[in-house]
């Protein structure tokens, strides 16, 4: 197959006017101009996007395609109390509701542009969702144990899930890892315990870290609104202590409990990170993935994206939970992420064309797939997008860059390809699930989350 359009965005190259891809068993085989290759391959079917970028296809470094069914249900409140609520209505769903409330997020991704997805759960509802869906995924269980006797109980529950996993999903598309949960909802040994286990099977490690100030406080401090909110709630078999003050970031605090052993380490949130913080990250070559949207719609803070690219880090944004954003959307998510680093940033200008490479090839980078996923090159998997670049609302000029930064919407996207596999073409899906049969049992499932008479 080649695919056309008028403009072709490798990442790793300048643009391609008037360009062509071609892809063959799901893999790149070949780019260049669209004459050039018409030429060469005469006998291909020929797809002309026309006025369209065709690019790699984003990589959200964070989710939780679980949470889809939940978007709007929690409003306009800040992040703690917002934990609060989601944790309440999760309660009213069962297990079935989190399975096609995940293939409800992976379509949301899929029509988005979003072709890898980071998702951390506890209940696998998103691992065989993007396996069913066709989305090249790292799917990670999440760990908690906040009463340490508990915590060789919860690992041992892990394993099982993560082999059981492993069993279930295409291992070429989907890696399974493993996630601690976040500190105030964890003893920290369970960061340890999840390094050793995560370096003996050599599993990708995330973890939600120094995500607001909130968590900031209640580590260092021992004094935040999580004592207020959480004080009253059970984990295992023992109530939450009052933490004790700690007198170093979260960061540090993780690190002396061996969080950053393991070979492939990735933050989320990284909102307070200090320049001691940063040097840490770098020693011990640790990922990290921002949440712009989520973190300013919760009121959590800023993370210095600037100074993750200038440190030279693996680095790249993540969409964090529909139940907080209300969308699965990386367009959005790249925007206002340049746009908020611009602000706080004076003297230095993040521009449109680092933010792309951030979106793409920054989070293929830090999840270790690199060599497969994150730019046009030959020999790399055929992750491809189309997005329109004709649309009314946008001031197209002659940068494709910085009109896909600037001005596309999720309404854009055109085409969503992965392993050259079209899952997804403006408004029609590709794939192995009964669309509108899901979008009727998420109706239903809305209604279990209906605010009590």
């Amino acid at each position: 197959m080649l695919l056309c359009a008028q403009y072709i965005l490798p990442v790793t190259s300048e643009p391609i006017v008037d360009g062509a891809v071609l892809v063959r068993d799901g893999i790149i085989r070949d780019i260049g101009s669209a004459d050039m290759l018409r030429l060469r391959y005469p006998d291909e079917e020929v797809v002309d996007q026309g006025l369209a970028a065709i690019m790699p296809g984003l990589v959200d470094l964070h989710t939780r395609l679980e949470q889809s069914v939940l978007r709007g249900v929690v409003n306009d409140v800040p992040y703690v109390e917002w934990l609060s609520e989601v944790a309440r209505k999760s309660a009213r769903l069962e297990a079935v509701d989190w399975f096609d409330s995940a293939i409800l997020g992976g379509l949301d991704a899929l029509s988005s542009g979003i072709t890898t997805v980071a998702d951390i759960t506890a209940t696998g509802a998103s691992c065989t969702a993007v396996n069913k869906l066709g989305l090249r995924s790292v799917i990670y269980r999440s760990v908690a144990a906040m009463d340490r006797d508990r915590i060789n109980a919860a690992m041992q529950l892990a394993q099982k899930d993560i082999l059981h996993w492993r069993e279930e999903v295409d291992s070429d598309r989907v890696t399974i890892g493993i996630a601690p949960a976040p500190l105030f909802t964890n003893h920290p040994a369970t960061l340890t315990a999840v390094s050793q286990f995560a370096t003996k099977e050599d599993l990708p490690v995330a973890m939600w870290l120094a995500g607001s100030r909130e968590e900031c406080d209640f580590v260092k401090y021992g004094s935040s609104p999580f004592q207020v909110h959480g004080g009253d709630v059970k984990r295992g078999y023992v109530e939450i202590p009052p933490w004790l003050p700690t007198g170093v970031s979260p960061v540090r605090y993780a690190l002396n409990w061996s969080a950053f052993d393991a070979p492939n380490v990735m933050i989320v949130g990284a909102v307070c990170v200090d320049d001691a913080d940063l040097k840490k990250l770098r020693d011990y070559n640790v990922a990290v993935c921002v949440c712009p949207r989520a973190c300013a719609q919760l009121g959590m803070g800023i993370a210095p994206l600037d100074e993750f690219i200038r440190a030279d880090l693996r680095v790249g944004i993540g969409t964090d939970s529909p139940a907080a954003t209300e969308s699965t959307d990386m367009l959005s998510e790249m925007r206002l992420g340049m746009l908020l680093q611009r602000a706080v940033n004076p003297g230095r200008f993040l521009d449109a064309r680092t933010m792309l490479e951030v979106a793409t090839l920054g989070g293929a980078r830090a999840l270790g797939l690199a060599d497969k996923v994150g730019s046009l090159e030959i020999g790399k998997c055929a992750d491809m997008i189309a997005v329109d670049l004709s649309s009314s609302h946008q001031s197209f000029t002659t940068d494709p860059v910085a009109a896909v930064v600037n001005t596309c919407t999720t309404a854009d996207v055109l085409m969503t390809m992965v392993d050259g596999n079209v899952l997804y073409e403006k408004n029609r899906w590709h794939v192995k699930v009964e669309v509108a049969k899901n979008i009727a049992r998420v109706i239903e499932i809305r209604s279990k989350l209906r605010p009590e008479a």
